[in-house]
């Protein structure tokens, strides 16, 4: 089977590449902030929330370019898909998750806001330039309202991260976050070309590539993050991460290959996909929020939520 092993070999090693590079590319772009006295706040959403977000826009971006917008679509819904129940669903079961009420009340509902937008425009089965832009402008507005409420914030997520960056370590620190950015963007488009290369080979569609395999590798950041916050008991950093990422890739990375080229979304995607990842935003307000009581997610909920992803993966083969 000589054919299939290149594109193996390009889809592993563009994702151990791309794990790497986006952990290094967000840890010397809090230093550089650090340095320039950029505020915390700006560092948790903009670097943090785009740090791991940034392998789903890379890929999403250069398989929209080469025309695979089903593996564009199927890696921004397969993506939310994993991060509520897998990397959510596994957290729980390592430990039961503490969620904050605030989060629940305001980034859950622009996320479910943002949900229902995002079918709305797929629902006439074509993803264009407008739905693209109109996505685009519930970025900038949820990035507006995050900043606006930061400044009325004292304290900040990321209080015992360590970026406190010498001077003399300017010039190392920006040689890094280039060489960083450049291999972030080079693994990505060895994943897609691993991906595509892969579906061909297997005569599956990309947009099931996008939703299992791509999904999953672009995933692994906020596994990595969630199942490290969980076990430091860190319960903001989880429930935020996964939120703070779907959001991103509802409205970023979905609004990419419509911007890029614009094309027919697959029709499983509107029967099959986005019901799924719709019904996983519901639920993760319902494992979280309990009447009167704590808000815990347990290690039982924990165990609903990876069960659905394994019957999903089943209706997906």
């Amino acid at each position: 089977m000589p054919d299939i092993l290149l594109p193996i070999i390009a889809l592993l090693s563009g994702f151990a590449l791309l794990i790497w590079s986006a952990d290094e590319f967000t840890e010397n772009g809090a230093k550089i902030a650090n340095i320039f006295k950029v505020s915390p706040l700006i560092i948790g959403l903009i670097i943090f929330g785009f740090g791991t977000s940034a392998p789903e826009m890379l890929v999403s971006g250069l398989a929209a370019m080469d025309g695979n917008t089903g593996l564009s679509i199927g890696n921004a819904i397969g993506s939310n898909i994993f991060n509520i129940a897998l990397v959510l669903g596994i957290s729980a079961i390592v430990t039961p998750i503490v969620v904050h009420e605030d989060i629940l009340k305001k980034e859950w509902i622009f996320l479910m806001v943002a949900t229902l937008c995002a079918g709305l425009l797929l629902s006439d089965g074509y993803l264009d330039v407008t739905d693209g832009l109109i996505l685009l402008s519930l970025l900038v507005l949820f990035l507006a309202y995050t900043l606006k409420e930061a400044q009325n914030k004292k304290h900040h997520t990321f209080e015992d991260l360590e970026h406190v960056v010498d001077k003399s370590q300017t010039k190392k620190t920006w040689i890094m976050l280039v060489v960083s950015l450049t291999v972030l963007i080079s693994s990505a488009k060895l994943v897609v070309y691993g991906g595509v290369e892969i579906a061909k080979f297997f005569q599956i569609s990309d947009l099931i590539i996008g939703l299992t395999v791509v999904a999953l590798g672009t995933s692994l950041p906020e596994l990595a993050v969630s199942i490290s916050s969980v076990l430091k008991k860190q319960f903001d950093m989880v429930v935020g991460n996964i939120i703070g990422s779907n959001l991103f890739n509802t409205i970023a990375v979905l609004a990419i290959p419509g911007l890029i080229h614009p094309s027919n979304v697959p029709e499983e995607v509107l029967s099959r996909d986005y019901p799924v990842m719709l019904l996983l935003t519901v639920l993760l307000f319902v494992v979280s929020y309990k009447f009167g009581k704590k808000h815990i997610i347990n290690r039982f909920e924990g165990v609903v939520l990876v069960s659905i992803f394994g019957f999903y993966m089943w209706q997906l083969f």
